[in-house]
């Protein structure tokens, strides 16, 4: 394995950015794969894993990325943030095609109380933006 760039995390929070479905979509493959320690069930298709970015992001009052790591089908990335109050921690595994399109994704969070905590949050914000959409 080899060190990535100087800046950890920068590609892939431009990705997480993106404004739209189409511009997020060109980064994956078409049935990606989220694995999460906060999902409740394994989040497949480029818009689960989309409205699951957008509203982690929206949760935390601060993250930074600290290591990145790339290997020929793999980007590993080290991360801390702040949550409710407390640090949270932990790692995103971006599994790539040789393409270099995303074909699935793990995220790891600790220590295990913010995990539950932030894990029960992020289940209450989606079944909202949920039920807006259903109304709409």
């Amino acid at each position: 394995m080899t060190p990535a760039r100087a800046e950890p995390g920068r590609e892939w929070m431009e990705i997480i950015s993106r404004k739209t479905l189409d511009a997020f979509a060109i980064a994956f493959v078409p049935e990606p794969i989220l694995d999460a320690l906060v999902a409740l069930k394994p989040i497949v298709g480029v818009a689960g894993i989309r409205t699951f970015f957008q509203a982690t992001r929206q949760m935390y009052h601060r993250i930074s990325f600290l290591h990145e790591v790339r290997s020929e089908d793999r980007t590993y990335l080290e991360w801390e943030g702040e949550f409710d109050g407390g640090v949270v921690c932990g790692a995103t595994v971006l599994a790539h095609e040789p393409s270099g399109r995303i074909r699935h994704i793990s995220v790891y969070h600790y220590p295990m109380e913010q995990a539950v905590a932030f894990s029960e949050a992020l289940d209450l914000r989606l079944a909202s933006q949920e039920a807006a959409a259903l109304a709409d």
